[in-house]
């Protein structure tokens, strides 16, 4: 019976990740970026300087300052999807599904500035100072009341996504990986995982903020040093391996399996699926820890301009570096995956490969952990209010410990269809609110362009 379950909510969440919702992600994301004028290249540079604090007004009203909305939502979107999940997609897809995954985190950098910029415009600011955004709040503040349903449903949507995808399954890979490569027992694991978070949870957003805006340098610092090193170490056939990319991108190559060639259709199929998954760009998740910024719509919206980069193009495509220049990639007898992507780091560091590998899964999905709770609050909020956010906490923190001990396939299975659901809320949303998110960037960018909007520092 639970085998017969599990495989139809295995098959619901294949049917609600298919085709469908990645033509409407990727087909929206090329549709805001023609409307906007490419905004994630015209503005590249401007986020940075605001990030950098040169734009900063204290009048601004928020809780956290750019970089730590940056790092808080970098956190909860740079996780195992970014190794185990590209390893997967290039080994079924081919070099050429690096491409696609190029070719989507560009696009998503549009959605992520729209989604961002509307999260802001109709954030709830408490009296107390508390803010309170994402998808919900844009539904319930910027469209009619018929709306509303729709609304609870994002916010309903978002609890659970933060239990079974921003949660369990993050612990379990951990104190799977951890049990692989040091023999630390998963009950141990879990304890340690929960004592972890309640201390960072404990402090809200504020020290969620704190915490990652030291967090994500380091741990994706630390998988880019990895990087380089197979780079140097393998340099004679970097040319080789983005001629393998780009051919492979029209034309599909041999994958694991034995098949005769990936498929057109599957190599972009793998590489757009696999970076809308990780970049989150669509589904309006990051929106919510952006919304606690100390800034203005448009300035935050061009700051999450940044997060499918770093996620996409940097991060996953270390990933891709690594099993490409090695080989790993169509390595025989070796599962894709976390591991595909260790073999691919021992191959050429040897044991300081895995262990870097280990260490970055451990970061990267501890750091998804703590920002998914601060998402769940936010739906929590929208439903029952405040009041109910300590009881959530507890739950949470304890859901982490069973998700490093014990196998819920069909929880997980839930929770990463009704995740894939976000994005249908947001995406609506998005669409009838697009004139006003033009009318603010035009005239952003024209008081940018004249000098009336000044630097701070």
């Amino acid at each position: 019976m639970l085998q017969t379950i599990e495989q139809i909510t295995a098959d619901f969440v294949g049917v609600v990740w298919g085709v469908p919702l990645v033509l409407l992600l990727v087909g929206s994301g090329i549709f805001f970026t023609v409307y906007f004028g490419f905004p994630q290249v015209r503005f590249f540079k401007h986020s940075i300087q605001i990030i950098a604090g040169k734009y900063d007004d204290p009048s601004n009203k928020g809780e956290i300052s750019h970089f730590q909305a940056l790092c808080a939502a970098l956190s909860a979107t740079v996780g195992l999807g970014n190794i185990a999940g590209v390893a997967v997609a290039v080994s079924l897809g081919g070099p050429g599904a690096v491409f696609w995954l190029w070719v989507a985190g560009f696009i998503g950098m549009c959605t992520k500035f729209t989604e961002v910029t509307l999260a802001l415009t109709y954030r709830d600011v408490t009296d107390k100072g508390s803010v309170h955004g994402g998808p919900m709040f844009v539904i319930k503040n910027a469209l009619s009341k018929k709306f509303y349903p729709i609304a609870w449903l994002y916010a309903a949507f978002v609890v659970l996504s933060s239990f079974g995808a921003g949660n369990m399954f993050q612990s379990n890979q951990m104190a799977a990986v951890l049990k692989t490569s040091a023999g630390v027992p998963e009950w141990v694991s879990g304890v340690v995982f929960c004592i972890g978070a309640g201390l960072i949870l404990i402090g809200g957003i504020k020290r969620i903020g704190q915490v990652t805006e030291k967090m994500v340098p380091a741990m994706v610092g630390l998988y880019l040093f990895g990087a380089i090193w197979i780079l140097i170490a393998r340099y004679e056939m970097i040319p080789g391996m983005f001629a393998q990319i780009f051919a492979g991108a029209f034309a599909g190559t041999a994958a694991v399996g034995g098949f005769a060639g990936a498929a057109f259709k599957e190599v972009i199929i793998m590489g757009i699926r696999r970076a809308t998954f990780s970049n989150e760009a669509g589904m309006g998740s990051s929106a919510m820890a952006h919304s606690a910024a100390k800034s203005t719509p448009i300035q935050e919206g061009i700051v999450a301009l940044l997060e499918p980069f770093v996620d996409t193009i940097v991060v996953c495509t270390i990933t891709a570096v690594a099993l490409l220049l090695t080989g790993a990639w169509h390595a025989e007898g070796v599962p894709a995956g976390s591991e595909m992507t260790a073999y691919a780091f021992e191959t050429v560091m040897g044991p300081a490969g895995r262990w870097i590998v280990t260490a970055t899964v451990t970061l990267f999905a501890f750091s998804t952990i703590i920002s998914w709770e601060y998402y769940g609050e936010q739906g929590i909020t929208f439903i029952f209010g405040d009041r109910f956010i300590p009881v959530y906490r507890y739950v949470f923190i304890a859901f982490i410990f069973v998700g490093a001990i014990a196998q819920l396939n069909i929880v997980l299975n839930l929770s990463d269809a009704v995740y894939g659901l976000l994005a249908l809320p947001n995406i609506m949303a998005c669409y009838i609110l697009l004139p006003k998110v033009k009318i603010a960037l035009d005239e952003y960018s024209a008081k940018l362009k004249s000098g009336q909007i000044k630097a701070y520092k």
